[in-house]
């Protein structure tokens, strides 16, 4: 009778899971005592650690991490002075990754992570050897400036898939920034969800901090029971060291959080089981308009309006969008660039409702690359910039529904936008649609699919779609392989609209190589993408050798020596183009680094280009020889920021350029400029010129969820001079009050710049969360 008993009992265990771990003998106080550990079959890490420890590693350099069920919710006030904190046994015990890699980290820090209904909680104590010395000059939201600052980073792989996570970092004065890893490679630091976190500092020196996620906020596996991923990270910038909970190949850097199959496994956390939350975010706006330059003219027209943007979750990993009548009013202006060459410049996404899930639609992308930018010659076959704009100008979206999430072992993503008809650009309504999928194989790779397609072509001759495969392989550590296909199909299409691209690279720290070819056929037109240039034939080779001193030089932490080759051919053959690097480099302790490169150009121009404004470069074969040189100045600096100069042969000229970027004046904590400056002098036999490109940025943080910015751009080539101001409020967790003004001037005549076009903007959001 008991063996039947025993049967019945076991057979009411769910197949997929087997129980582990008894609660502790003695409870802590403030936990819920009857918390059990459920964990997946096949679990392959290291033994759940028993109460009141939370952490456990085992030979093979594994670790285990456990959430601790709460009795009652924390209180978000940054001080550590809940039960948990002094009944349960802290995770601890970091490890350098720079500069001394798996050794210890030389400031202790621990980490709690617990939980209750609603919401998953991660707390912190930073110890400070030397608090006079951190870094701590930055509170606005989402600047990458945190990264530069004494810094604590958490991770969450929700899907436990060891590719994909959600990232979330805050400094001692509450500056935070959060963002999605996909892939295990691209990092979206646009992307926005609902947390909540507080900081505080103390007479001892050290810093604390509770930050709370709403389980709303996530996506992750069906079930109750939840086994994820978890890396914690943190950075005394002073000493420039950076130390994870776990062991990363030496150079990761501040990038840990992209190595998602390195992350600590986190047990024992339970989710609200039968939830569909459903967000709605209401907005309404009202604006005053002058344009000099429409036809007719405009003076302060007033203008209104109103939409919705709404979110349901359909299942725990698998999210709906709608957007009705969207605006993006709020959005900062564009940095400009100066171009100086005869291919196309890239602008990166700056609108919220493109930049959530962005790493999912990414097609073709690189293991180290970055999403949001594009400074390569691999074509994008979905560039949502051609959403919504036209030739840089704004096009009503109408409507637009999204599907994204995890199906399995399958990312998905749908997307529809319709666009309304502009009379003034000759612009028809127009319906863009998107389809992604990527499958997850082996360890660390995928394979996926895309299709794109507009409902009128550019030329309003028909419809315009692209399609293709694509891979990307992860072997061993360090070693890389990526590949695509695709094909475009057009009014204009002719027989080669097609391209692909194999690479494969080598990326360790102390040595690196890469090969790669890449094909970009003579009619491959996505025309819901992005190319640099058109109708080429790619090859290249680079190698690369960093060591890493230990005595003779104790300054330096690691030098660079780098070449590499290109060359490029057109699909008849043709010679186009080819370049020669050598590079040399040298990171020091102090965080400040040192570049010097000599790079050879020959540019086989089978036709002429407008290069600037009444110089135009012949066809013909050029060959020059230029140098460049840069020195990043770091954070801990009064000034900080890139000094760049470039010099040497161009064309059939020469060319000298200047330029200050990347750069931070460091006045207050909450106060901050950016200054930016690039000169370019340019003197070819056929023309000579000089551009001018200055801007500086200005903010001042009045609280981490306030801020007020001013952006001024003065450009030479285009003679325009432009300022965006703008003022940011989220008054509560997800919803915003915005106050933007935006102008641009024309400074072709001398005298005061002439005005062009002025708007200033209010828009207010509310979130609504079911």
């Amino acid at each position: 009778m008991l063996k039947i008993c025993l049967f019945v009992v076991i057979s009411l265990v769910p197949t997929a899971y087997v129980r582990a771990q008894s609660p502790a003998p003695s409870p802590p106080e403030g936990v819920n005592a009857q918390q059990t550990v459920t964990l997946p079959e096949g679990f392959d890490g290291a033994p759940p650690p028993q109460l009141p420890a939370t952490i456990s590693r085992d030979d093979a350099g594994r670790t285990t991490v456990r959430a601790v069920r709460l009795v009652r919710p924390l209180t978000i006030d940054g001080v550590l002075d809940e039960d948990i904190y002094r009944t349960i046994t802290p995770i601890s015990d970091f490890i350098q990754n720079e500069p001394q890699n798996n050794t210890p980290a030389t400031e202790k820090t621990e980490v709690w992570i617990s939980f209750d209904s609603e919401n998953v909680y991660v707390s912190a104590r930073m110890h400070e050897s030397q608090p006079e010395r951190m870094i701590v000059n930055e509170m606005r939201r989402d600047s990458f400036a945190l990264v530069q600052n004494e810094n604590f980073q958490f991770v969450f792989d929700t899907f436990h898939d060891r590719q994909n996570a959600v990232s979330l970092q805050f400094n001692p004065i509450g500056g935070r920034m959060d963002g999605q890893v996909t892939n295990g490679s691209q990092f979206n630091f646009d992307w926005n969800p609902i947390w909540r976190v507080q900081t505080r500092r103390h007479p001892d020196g050290s810093w604390t901090a509770e930050a709370a996620v709403p389980f709303k906020s996530l996506r992750f596996q069906p079930g109750q029971a939840q086994v994820w991923g978890f890396q914690a990270r943190r950075i005394s910038r002073w000493k420039n060291e950076t130390s994870y909970l776990t062991a990363l190949p030496s150079g990761t850097g501040i990038n840990g959080h992209v190595r998602v199959v390195d992350f600590a496994t986190l047990v024992g956390l339970e989710v609200p089981s039968g939830s569909r939350p459903l967000d709605l975010k209401p907005y309404v706006t009202s604006n005053l308009t002058t344009d000099r330059t429409s036809q007719p003219n405009l003076n302060n027209k007033f203008g209104k309006d109103f939409g919705f943007d709404a979110k349901y979750a359909v299942t725990q990993n698998l999210t709906a969008d709608f957007t009705f009548n969207t605006d993006f009013a709020q959005v900062e202006a564009d940095e400009q660039q100066i171009n100086l060459s005869r291919f196309s410049l890239f602008f990166p996404e700056k609108r919220e409702f493109f930049l959530e899930n962005q790493g999912l639609f990414q097609f073709a992308a690189n293991n180290t690359g970055n999403n949001n930018q594009n400074t390569s010659e691999t074509p994008t076959v979905f560039y949502s910039r051609r959403i919504g704009l036209d030739g840089g100008r704004p096009v009503p979206l109408e409507a637009g529904g999204r599907l994204s999430g995890r199906l399995g072992k399958f990312s998905l993503g749908l997307m529809n936008i319709r666009t309304d008809d502009v009379a003034a650009f000759n612009v028809p309504t127009t319906n863009f649609s998107v389809a992604r999928v990527r499958r997850d194989i082996l360890r660390r790779s995928a394979v996926g699919a895309v299709y794109t397609r507009r409902s009128v072509a550019t030329n309003h001759l028909g419809d315009a779609e692209s399609y293709g495969v694509d891979g990307a392989f992860a072997f061993f550590q360090n070693v890389y392989a990526n590949t695509y296909w695709a094909q475009t199909k057009n009014p204009r299409t002719g027989d080669d609209d097609t391209s692909y691209r194999g690479q494969f690279f080598y990326n360790a720290d102390r040595y690196g190589a890469q090969m790669e070819r890449l094909a970009v056929g003579e009619d491959f037109d996505p025309q819901l993408g992005f190319m640099r240039r058109q109708d080429f034939h790619k090859s290249r080779a680079m190698l690369r050798f960093n060591p890493r001193p230990r005595n003779r030089f104790r300054a330096v932490r690691q030098f660079n020596y780098q070449t590499s080759i290109e060359y490029y051919t057109n699909s008849d053959g043709a010679f186009e183009s080819r370049e020669r690097r050598a590079e040399f480099g040298i990171e020091f302790d102090s965080s400040e680094q040192f570049e010097f490169n000599v790079v050879e150009n020959v540019e086989n121009l089978l036709e002429g280009f407008n290069l600037a404004r009444g110089v135009d470069v012949p066809a013909g074969e050029y060959k020059y020889t230029a140098i460049e040189s840069s020195l990043s100045i770091g954070q801990q600096r009064r000034v900080s920021g890139s000094v760049n100069l470039e010099a040497g042969q161009f064309y059939s000229g020469t060319r000298v350029s200047l330029g200050f970027s990347g750069a931070r004046v460091k006045l207050h904590p909450q106060f901050a400029l950016e200054p930016s400056v690039s000169v370019n002098r340019v003197d070819l036999p056929f023309g000579e010129f000089t551009t001018k490109l200055v801007s500086t940025r200005a903010t001042y943080t009045i609280t981490p969820l306030m801020f007020i910015s001013g952006l001024v751009q003065y450009n030479s080539s285009n003679h325009t001079l432009g300022s965006n101001v703008r003022f940011r409020w989220e008054y509560q967790p997800g919803s915003e009050l915005f106050v933007v003004y935006n102008d641009g001037r024309d400074t072709t005549l001398s005298g005061a710049p002439i005005l062009q076009n002025r708007s200033i903007v209010f828009k207010i959001n509310r979130l609504f969360r079911f």
